[in-house]
């Protein structure tokens, strides 16, 4: 254009800069610069947009943010292009503040700032959350990227209750919905095993021929497998016309966490079959699978896969699989052996796997070891403090319990308190350890004093060793009685019927007390229970348990 003489004008030169921002072409964009600096266009409102925005894509703030602040006029366009280059390269307070100079000169965000800033509030602070709720609650007129943004602010910063209750409101303004906010919510529904709402988008889905789509089917397969749903997972996986590496990676977690290892394995292997190259997130869900399942030769075998064959250097997750599966089979000292030998320096997770294998084969030794190497790295996780007083009372030595009992008051910790959620009728319930806060908690108490009864016919005594160890020991048994998973299932048991199955979320995993009284309480009422912990999938049948007792 330049070469036949043809001058570019106001119009030409944002849609050049808009080029160079895709392209993340710095070096023509400079030259860009400094062509409109010379024809005075640098202060066109579009052609700063452009500036910023191009500025902004190629990774130069600094320079963005001079553009910004020398524009005689700016729109929120400008504001946008701003809040958008910070949130991309991970300058999440920055970009937050311009979100709040926007408010100082009295403008007020849109969609494309809440899309702009939906990176800088992931795994955020609450208060950054409020800030954007208020930005949204603001909006004059909220359009369907608003209500995506929103939903997807809650989903990225664990607020899945939140989530859903959004996506109700939305639904209730008249809001139809896309294929991104299908996307966005099913998580949600996965996080609180929220079935029925997942199935209900599921339908939604297919009712309006959004599919094929790679993205929602994965969060479809996702949201089921998070739901203890492994047929309807998989139905959506067999009927997938193109998978990636995160389809096959999520078929084969949700098989390894209900305790399916082989499946798992057969799945990894046709995936190798079809030859796509598994990455390093498909090597934990199979180390992973094989650990849940006890199997210790395979999951080395997948760890000397990754490492020699597909020359995949092990991240602290992997090494935590091989601590867990090594641990699992009671080889406690190689495990220590393994974390003494690693390239890194190990992490919480993987002293936390050791410590777990220690209360489960009573090796007191090590776990004081583990335990140390905790305290020293959170002193503030009570978890570990409980679990290291769990060693102690295994072991009968009641004097050390009480000394960390004592420890963990005087730090000011408390254990962390069970909270279930159960989904009826479209709505999650949430209960606490020893709530009575429910309308039915008369009828969910008595219940379960009834059920107690028969399960002790059974042969049920409460292992005491799960109790609190600060209480009277008379009173050890009522806090195991009234666990949060059991207050759950009684809720589930009155407002269901056969052969609905009763599907549980907890926020800790399961203690040996409730996973004994489950699978009695499995064959007294001749209901399938699935309880999914911070660990695994349970599904509870006819007095077993799919672990095998192996958790």
């Amino acid at each position: 254009m330049s070469m036949v003489g043809v001058r570019p004008d106001h119009y030409t030169y944002p849609c050049a800069l808009k080029a160079c921002s895709g392209s993340e072409n710095l070096w023509v964009g400079r030259q860009i610069h400094a062509a409109v600096f010379k024809v005075g266009l640098n202060l066109n409102l579009f052609v700063g947009n452009g500036l910023v925005s191009m500025y902004g894509k190629c990774g130069c703030l600094i320079d963005a943010r001079k553009v910004l602040d020398e524009m005689l006029v700016r729109d929120v366009v400008s504001w946008n292009s701003m809040v958008a280059g910070y949130a991309q390269k991970g300058h999440f307070d920055d970009a937050l503040r311009i979100c709040r100079e926007m408010e100082s000169v009295e403008l007020n965000a849109d969609a494309g700032t809440m899309a702009s800033l939906l990176p800088a509030v992931t795994n955020t602070s609450s208060e950054n959350v409020v800030f954007v709720e208020k930005m949204f609650e603001k909006m004059a007129k909220k359009s369907l990227v608003s209500w995506n943004v929103m939903i997807a602010v809650y989903v990225n910063n664990s607020m899945a209750a939140e989530a859903i209750d959004l996506y109700s409101q939305m639904e209730d303004n008249g809001i139809e919905a896309d294929g991104v906010t299908f996307t966005s919510i099913l998580p949600a529904c996965g996080d609180l095993s929220a079935f029925s709402l997942g199935r209900k988008i599921h339908k939604h889905v297919e009712r309006r021929k959004l599919l094929p789509n790679l993205s929602l089917e994965n969060a479809l397969i996702n949201m089921y497998a998070k739901c203890g749903c492994l047929k309807e997972a998989r139905e959506v996986f067999d009927t997938m016309e193109i998978r990636d590496v995160v389809s096959w990676t999520s078929m084969i977690s949700a098989y390894g966490v209900s305790g399916q290892g082989h499946e798992a394995v057969s799945l990894f292997s046709r995936m190798r079959e079809e030859r796509l190259t598994p990455d390093s997130i498909a090597f934990v869900a199979i180390m992973s699978a094989c650990s849940h399942s006890g199997m210790l030769e395979e999951g080395q075998h997948y760890y000397k896969l990754m490492t020699e064959e597909y020359n995949i250097p092990p991240r602290l997750e992997h090494y935590c699989c091989v601590v867990d599966l090594l641990g699992r089979a009671g080889r406690v000292d190689e495990a220590f052996s393994f974390i003494k030998e690693m390239q890194v320096d190990p992490n919480e997770r993987v002293w936390g796997a050791l410590l777990g294998a220690c209360r489960v084969h009573s090796n007191m030794k090590i776990g004081l070891i583990a335990a140390d190497n905790l305290f020293k790295m959170v002193p503030e996780q009570g978890g570990y403090y409980v679990l290291l007083s769990n060693i102690y009372a295994k072991a009968g030595k009641w004097k050390e319990v009480s000394t960390i009992r004592s420890l963990m008051k005087d730090k000011g910790m408390n254990k962390t308190p069970g909270i279930s959620n159960v989904e009826h009728q479209g709505q999650v319930y949430t209960f606490l350890a020893g709530d009575r806060s429910h309308p039915q908690s008369k009828e969910i108490y008595d219940k379960l004093h009834v059920l107690m009864g028969k399960m002790k016919e059974e042969g049920y005594v409460p292992e005491m060793d799960f109790a609190l160890h600060d209480v009277e020991e008379e009173d050890k048994e009522g806090h195991l009685t009234v666990h949060s998973e059991k207050l759950a299932i009684m809720f589930a048991l009155i407002n269901s019927r056969p052969p609905t199955p009763i599907r549980i979320t907890k926020n800790l995993r399961i203690c040996g007390d409730c996973h004994v009284a489950i699978k009695l309480i499995s064959k007294v009422t001749k209901r399938e229970i699935i309880v999914r912990d911070t660990n695994r999938f349970h599904t509870f049948k006819n007095g077993g348990c799919s672990c095998g007792d192996y958790w």
